[in-house]
Order: structure tokens, then sequence, then C-alpha cells
């Protein structure tokens, strides 16, 4: 038990809890609330399509960038000292990006939006993890754990909302009353942390992964635009994100105080957790980029509709979550781990089943399965991931964390989206060598009117109708595909510790 921990009333722990959540909520709902409201800005922006999607990768980028330092920032000033000018920091620019007026200002605020927005993720966990002994880890875990995985699912339901009411400004002026209190919360309940005045900063080291970090996501982020390795621009980037990467690697295990230390990779616990957390990353965040065009798309719902048609799939994550926080301590976290990873598979599989008129039950239903998975997942892996690890790594632990779900989302995403658009080529091709004039089945007189092949409207209506079930099928090999990635890390739980104190079968386990 830390001393704060054992310090603490329950009072005040609720207290810092609340204080913290709601840095935690308003940060993940940024990562998915201005996805809807895109088309909008566009227009009020004179943007390009191309253009106007570095509102989202602009955010990402600075965030993944910002996230590493955060263990070292927090020990040199204090880590509640860091949390306030973060929350600070995060709701001034929300502000500045409601009130831009041109492309180029958002993109400015976004990045600073990304910049301070990186760090309240693993500083709010390394706070509860602090703050709740650690009998409670797993409690402590499930309450962030809503804020972390429901964030994002919710977002584009509000999003959605606050645009079609009222305006794409709000997506960012909803982010001060919860910066406000948070702050204020903050400032008021959060300890401080004894600071280390003498932890050196490995600028040079800080800087070759933050060149690697951003290398990759440009490639990520322009590759499908750019035609990927058939663009010099692309070779560039993936040279320069590889160079940069093992050059980091170098001055980590021969620095003398290096920007992450080597130690932290040896817990085994910690290291397997960070490779399932990026399976999750992939599946939450390309899940939320596919489904809506889909449904808007294809099965031509509104906004609104969309929104709320996801929105039960936070509400599985959140049920998923309260009973994980009873069963943690009763029941082995592999278990629930397993559990959550066939339930997210099972979803996985009847999306892979879709079709355009497939009824809104079933989407709700294979949403609300797939977010009790994701729930069932998250808060044992977050638990089990941090519970042989030494309590001075706990910063950096945490960063990384949040680090590789960031970077799992933007790799499922990039790589998803490209496989639509080349399999939706590729299936409308195959699709056009089928249908000729000369083909029985084209010839029957109950074919639809408008597919009439002698008119310019009725090539193009056939036209149309081929491509619509091109992507559907693309849609649905993506969803095969990220059914068999969550498949494939479930022999990673074999090499999970049972983190000390986990009682199984009603038993006490002892840690391997």
């Amino acid at each position: 038990m830390t001393a704060a921990a054992s310090g603490s009333t329950p009072l005040l722990r609720g207290l810092i809890t609340v204080s913290i959540m709601l840095a935690t909520i308003m940060q993940a709902l940024d990562t998915t609330i201005a996805n809807v409201a895109l088309p909008h800005m566009q227009g009020s922006m004179s943007a390009t399509q191309d253009q106007i999607s570095w509102v989202l990768t602009s955010y990402i980028v600075a965030a993944a960038i910002m996230t590493p330092p955060t263990g070292v920032l927090a020990a040199r000033i204090g880590r509640k000292r860091l949390f306030a000018i973060m929350v600070t920091g995060f709701t001034l620019a929300s502000m500045l990006c409601g009130a831009a007026t041109s492309l180029t200002e958002i993109l400015l605020f976004r990045l600073l939006q990304g910049v301070f927005g990186a760090g309240l993720v693993p500083l709010s966990q390394s706070v509860l993890l602090d703050t709740f002994p650690k009998e409670k880890h797993g409690s402590a875990m499930a309450m962030w754990g809503v804020g972390v995985m429901v964030g994002p699912i919710l977002g584009p339901t509000l999003g959605g909302y606050l645009t079609e009411f009222y305006n794409w400004r709000w997506v960012f002026y909803i982010n001060l009353p919860f910066g406000i209190l948070a702050l204020l919360g903050i400032l008021t309940f959060v300890p401080e942390t004894v600071r280390d005045r003498t932890r050196s900063f490995d600028f040079f080291g800080f800087a070759l992964l933050s060149l690697a970090i951003g290398s990759m996501q440009l490639m990520l982020d322009r590759g499908q635009s750019q035609d990927w390795f058939n663009s010099t621009e692309i070779v560039i980037e993936a040279v320069s994100a590889a160079l940069f990467f093992y050059l980091f690697l170098v001055q980590m295990f021969t620095a003398r105080r290096p920007f992450l230390e080597p130690g932290l990779f040896k817990d085994r616990n910690l290291a397997v957790g960070l490779l399932l957390i990026f399976v999750v990353g992939v599946i939450l965040l390309a899940t939320l980029a596919l489904l809506p065009p889909f449904l808007q798309n294809l099965m031509e719902f509104p906004v609104l509709t969309t929104g709320f048609v996801l929105a039960p799939r936070g509400i599985g994550t959140m049920m998923a979550m309260l009973i994980v926080g009873r069963l943690i301590g009763k029941v082995d976290t592999r278990l629930l781990i397993l559990t959550g990873l066939s339930l997210t598979s099972l979803s996985l599989w009847e999306m892979s089943l879709f079709t355009t008129d497939v009824p809104i039950a079933t989407i709700v239903r294979t949403g609300i399965t797939q977010g009790l998975g994701l729930g069932f997942i998250f808060v044992p892996l977050s638990t089990t991931a941090f519970s042989t690890l030494a309590p001075h790594y706990r910063n950096e632990g945490t960063a990384m964390f949040s680090l590789m779900r960031n970077i799992g989302s933007s790799v499922g995403i990039s790589i998803m989206i490209t496989l639509l658009a080349q399999n939706t080529q590729a299936n409308h091709a195959a699709f056009a060598d089928l249908l000729t004039p000369f083909r029985d089945t084209l010839q029957f007189p109950w074919l639809p009117a408008a597919w009439n092949w002698h008119t310019t409207s009725g090539l193009a209506a056939l036209n149309g109708e081929v491509t619509r079930q091109a992507a559907t099928i693309a849609y649905l090999g993506d969803f095969r595909i990220m059914m068999w990635v969550t498949l494939l890390a479930a022999p990673l739980l074999l090499l999970l510790r049972k983190p000390p104190g986990a009682v199984t079968g009603g038993a006490a386990a002892v840690a391997d």
C-alpha cells in the first residue's frame, strides 16, 4: 500500500477520483468527438477532404509524441503541478479550436490540444494507482477504464448531437465546464508527489523517439492518398521512422540516464500488457472508424441515427467494467481477459456477416457484445500489467501503456482504411468482369428498370449498385481481419503472471 493510499479516507479518494475522471473523460471524448463534425468543418474552412482529415491526425500525432515524457516531467516538476498545467492548457486549446477561423489556426490549436492532452490519461491512471490500496486497484481501474473506453465510443454520438442542433464549434466548447471542474478538483484534492530535481531529461532520446513516431504517423496518414511505397515521400518517411527508432534504442541502452529506463521493459507483465493494449487500440478505434461510414454511406442512416446506434456499445463497456470491478481478486484476471477477447471476436464475426439490410437490433446487439468484450479486457489488463511493476516505474509505465494504445489505434485505422479502399476497387473490378450485356441473368424482365444498359443513367445506376456491393464486401473483410487479430492475441495470456494476491477457485493464488 502506498503512503497516499494508506493516509487517505474513502471520501478523499472519491473526490480525487471524480476530479481526475473529469480530465480523463474530457481527453478521451476528443479522440472521436470531432469525427462526425468534419464535413461541417470542411465547408466552414473551405478545405479539401485530405486537408480536413488533419484535424484528427494532428491531434493524434501530437498526443503520441508527448505521451512518453509524461513520467519524466511528473518527476521533475511534480505530478499535481503537471496535471494542473495540462488540464489548463487542454481547456484553453479547446476554446481556441472552437474560435478558429482558418484551417491553419485549427490545425495549430489541435496540435496544442494533443500536446497538453497527452499526459492526462497516464497521469490519471498513475494517481488512481497511488490513491487506492493495492487490493482495490481492480475497482480503481474499472472506474478509470469507464472514462478511457466509453469516451471514444460516445464521442460520435455527442459530436453528432452538438453539430446537428448547435454548431461544430460546440464540439470543442463542451470541454470548458469539464476543464474548470477538473482543475478545481485537482488543485484542491490531489496530493503532490515528491519532486526529483536531479532527474535528468534525455532531450536527445526524446527527440529521436518523437521523430520516429512523427515519421510513422505521417506515413500511415498519407500512405493511402500517396499510393504507399510507390511514393518517394512514403519511402522517406518509412526509412526515417525505422532509422530514428533504431537510434532511439541505441540511445536507451547506452546512455547513462536514458529517456526511458530499459528496466521498465524487464517486467514481463508490463511488456505483454503493452502488446495486448496495442490490439485493444486497433479494435476499438478501427471499428469506430469503419462503422459510421458503413451506416451512413451504405445503409443511408442520418448522422444522429448513426450516433444513437453506436451508443449502446458504451453501455456494454460500462456494464462489463462494473462486473469486472467485483470479480477482480476473486477470478484469475487472465480468464477475464480471455472472456473479453472471446466476446470481441464473436461480435466481429457477427459483423463480418452484415448486409446493407441488417436490422438495427442486430447492429445494437453486436455493439453491446463488443463493448462487453472490450470492458472485460481493459480493466483486468490494466490491473495485471502494473501488478508486478516497481512503483518508481509507474509514471513511465502508464505513459507507455497509453502510447501503445494510441499507436495501435493509428495503425489499426490506417491499415483497415487502406484495405477497405483497395478491396473495394478489387471487388468492383471483379463484379464488372461478370456484368456484360450478354449474360442471361441481366436480361430478366424483373430487373429494375433503372438498370437499363442502353442509357447513361442506367449505366450510372448499375455502377452505383456495384460500387455499393463491392464496398459492403470490403467492410465485412475488414471486420473478419480484426476478428483474427483478436483471436491471435489470446496466446499472449500464457505469458502473463498472476497478480500477487489474486484469488482463483476461492483460494489465494501464488504468483508465478
